[in-house]
């Protein structure tokens, strides 16, 4: 049982190394490396945060032959990215450039997580701030109720 349980485990963890279809792989082993790691720098642009090298998705399957295209064609890595980039666009590198286009990608997190912990902060000073009303005094008719309940 613990053999399968490793195994099982084992196949998991190798299910990303499967996105990239033998088919893909460059004959040259320097140049399929240099592919992969741009694979691991470059988003896919319709998952959730994950590098195309790791992505089934078709766009991504499109991305991955263009960068190998690219690297056939003899581009150098900073190249392969200015072509990604000027074709996706800043959001296809999972480390993007922090400039004016891109400033919300990187601030965004933090700005949404202090703005919800200043609204927070309002809200509990708010509560403090105002003294719970005290309830209204039991009518003559409630008061017997209760002593009757009280009684029993």
């Amino acid at each position: 049982m613990k053999r399968l349980a490793a195994l099982v485990a084992a196949l998991l963890l190798a299910l990303p190394t499967l996105a990239v279809e033998p088919s893909e792989r460059l004959p040259d082993p320097a140049l399929e490396s240099r592919a992969r790691d741009i694979g691991r720098a470059l988003r896919c642009v319709v998952c959730q945060n994950q590098s195309i090298d790791d992505s089934n998705a078709e766009v991504a399957r499109d991305m991955r032959r263009a960068v190998r295209e690219r690297l056939v064609a003899g581009d150098d890595d900073p190249k392969v990215f200015a072509y990604m980039v000027a074709r996706y666009g800043d959001y296809v590198l999972l480390k993007p450039p922090f400039k004016a286009g891109t400033w919300i990608l990187w601030l965004g997190g933090p700005l949404v997580l202090l703005v919800a912990g200043g609204a927070l902060l309002l809200a509990v000073r708010r509560r403090r701030a105002v003294p719970p009303a005290p309830p209204p005094p039991l009518s003559d008719e409630e008061r017997r109720r209760l002593d009757a309940l009280l009684k029993n």
